[in-house]
């Protein structure tokens, strides 16, 4: 029987005092690059820290709204939502290129990757920045109702299914609303749902339904001061229940 397989990746350089540590656990980091965070100082750490530990650095775009972190549901024209994206993926790749660290992938950031998530129009535009940046690997929410990896794939990218370890799942496959009850699991319930996914592909939604979750990287937030606890936690079940965490075939620095 085939070993199972996941990568673990986290959303970072958005101003963690936490971030040494949970890179310390992860095999991949989307690494903010000056749309809802970062600047070029701190995508310079982040890809050193990337580079110490042997982690898969990659760009996390989002909207162009630090006052709201990325969160707020904003409306851009297709052309000015790749034009921004592309900037900001290329901005990572201006600081990584002098610090001679690789880039490998892709992932929205926030609201942008929701939003891409059942908007077509959007996730085209998004995944547009991608391929002309040159990274073929995109992260993006896993299940057969995510218009964004379909959207991807379209394009040529390599279109990682992703699932979340610390959000809960609205029955439809696509995360809880932040700022509800049951978005955001504590760290026994994300450990145990994160296996959950890596092992057998599904989770059990908020209201209690089963949901399919066919991810082949698994996220967990890198910004709260539990974070770093959570990542290790997270990495020690996994390899405890017996799957191997890696980043993604042939991707790894």
């Amino acid at each position: 029987m085939a070993q199972h397989s996941i990568d673990l990746n986290a959303d970072l350089g958005e101003g963690s005092a936490h971030e040494e540590a949970v890179m310390a656990s992860v095999t991949s980091a989307n690494i903010a690059c000056g749309g809802h965070a970062g600047s070029p100082d701190t995508m310079r750490e982040s890809l050193r820290l990337a580079a110490r530990f042997g982690v898969a650095a990659g760009a996390h775009p989002g909207f162009p709204d630090r006052e709201g972190f990325g969160r707020r549901e904003l409306s851009f024209p297709p052309a000015e939502v790749t034009a921004f994206v592309r900037e900001q993926i290329e901005a990572l790749k201006a600081v990584a290129a002098r610090e001679g660290v690789p880039l490998h992938h892709v992932k929205p950031h926030g609201m942008l990757y929701n939003m891409a998530v059942k908007d077509a129009v959007l996730a085209r535009a998004i995944a547009q920045a991608a391929a002309d940046s040159g990274l073929p690997l995109y992260y993006g929410l896993a299940g057969d109702t995510s218009v964004m990896l379909q959207e991807a794939a379209a394009l040529g990218l390599d279109a990682l299914g992703e699932g979340f370890a610390d959000r809960g799942y609205a029955p439809d496959g696509s995360l809880w609303p932040r700022g509800q009850a049951g978005a955001l699991l504590p760290a026994a319930e994300a450990v145990a749902q994160g296996v959950r996914i890596a092992r057998e592909g599904f989770t059990v939604a908020v209201s209690g339904e089963r949901v399919a979750v066919p991810a082949r990287t698994l996220c967990l937030h890198g910004d709260g001061a539990e974070a770093a606890g959570l990542a290790r936690e997270l990495r020690t079940a996994l390899e405890g229940a017996g799957v191997r965490v890696a980043a993604p075939a042939g991707q790894q620095p």
